[in-house]
């Protein structure tokens, strides 16, 4: 039987209206199917991400595994085909897939680098960045399309914010950020990039000492991808220096990664409230 955390399916249902209360609903049945199909047995309380379950399992020859079901949405769409691609090399290994529902290897979920010093855990988030780097598969959402949206959705959001609430950004950052996705989109690269990566997103495991799980690939510039260390821990230490020191450990382009990072920070401000520096507050998450 699937365990769904009550305070999980309260937030997400408010969060996604009707359609989150229908998937909800959904989710005992998926469970079950995935549990018949690949022949898994619970074992323990489920936790959550901020749109998925995730139950821990027994396979048939009593190996541990989690069953992870996600709720379907462009930014998770890929997430399979990068896990499939990375096999497990710095990354947590891929069993099995069935659109959105994965069977992954289980890590422990208690243990990531939130309570490792920033230095040192900035340093193994830099090293994963160079072992999963590789070019990302074909039919993959593109950062270019990525830049060109937001282009016309920024100063847009911006707009609609100062009628909301009579206040908004500053029209020159906005105007900024338009001009580096207009400077940096069409010459994007197509690295397989996880704009998703922090160090919640990082547990310990059994085989290595960290690898990375719940990715949100695109393909594009790695660069666009370097935000998430800054936000999450944001408090400890100058965010500059840790920029640049992500920059140096992965030998990625600084000019670049100050461009992605400036628009990022300022789609995030737009969409984010005074709790939530990740831009997860107001926007719904099938539109992230």
């Amino acid at each position: 039987m699937l365990d769904i955390p009550a305070a999980f399916a309260a937030d997400f249902a408010g969060r996604e209206g009707d359609a989150g209360r229908a998937w909800l609903a959904g989710l005992p049945a998926r469970g079950e199917e995935a549990m018949r199909r690949w022949s898994l047995a619970p074992d323990g309380p489920s936790w959550h991400g901020f749109c998925s379950v995730v139950q821990p399992v027994r396979r048939a020859d009593g190996t541990p595994a989690v069953l992870k079901i996600g709720w379907p949405h462009p930014e998770a769409e890929h997430e399979a085909d990068a896990l499939r691609l990375w096999d497990g090399d710095g990354a947590v290994h891929l069993l099995d897939v069935d659109g959105w529902t994965l069977l992954l290897e289980r890590l422990d979920a208690d243990t990531d680098l939130m309570a490792v010093p920033i230095d040192k855990a900035v340093e193994i988030v830099a090293g994963l960045i160079r072992r999963l780097d590789r070019p990302a598969p074909q039919g993959m959402r593109h950062l270019r399309d990525t830049a060109e949206r937001l282009a016309v959705e920024l100063p847009a959001d911006n707009a609609e914010l100062l009628a909301e609430t009579g206040d908004a950004i500053d029209a020159d950052l906005v105007d900024r950020a338009v001009a580096y996705c207009r400077e940096l989109g069409p010459a994007s690269a197509s690295r397989l990039v996880n704009e998703d990566l922090h160090y919640q997103n990082v547990l310990a495991g059994g085989r290595e000492p960290w690898l990375v799980i719940d990715p949100k690939p695109l393909a594009g510039d790695p660069e666009f991808g370097l935000i998430p260390l800054l936000w999450n821990r944001h408090t400890e230490g100058d965010l500059s220096d840790r920029l640049d020191a992500v920059v140096e450990l992965t030998g990625l382009d600084r000019a670049k990664a100050r461009k992605w990072t400036f628009v990022r920070a300022v789609d995030a401000w737009l969409w984010s409230d005074d709790d939530d520096p990740a831009g997860q507050g107001r926007r719904p998450s099938s539109t992230r």
